[in-house]
């Protein structure tokens, strides 16, 4: 248990921070998964739309510090190609 003042507001602030993260990251995965879901349809149009919604955001989870920069590049670049793949 924290015990200086300073340590309470540190818990405190780390309570707030978890929880806009877990919020982040959740959108984050919902974003993935609809791009997921498209793939497995094996609709091209609706999976390129998802694709176009999802980088942005997984991109913007990276600059928030939510997912590590590299991450981020290798999700996009991974479902980008799964999309591509479609069309072949």
């Amino acid at each position: 248990m924290a015990n200086t003042t300073s340590a309470k507001k540190a818990t405190r602030k780390i309570a707030r921070r978890t929880a806009v993260n877990k919020a982040r990251r959740s959108r984050v995965r919902g974003f993935i998964r609809k791009v997921e879901e498209a793939i497995a349809t094996g609709d091209l149009a609706v999976a390129t739309e998802a694709l176009k919604a999802a980088q942005p955001e997984i991109q913007r989870a990276a600059t928030r510090g939510v997912l590590h920069g590299n991450t981020a590049s290798r999700k996009v670049s991974r479902l980008a190609q799964r999309v591509k793949a479609l069309s072949a």
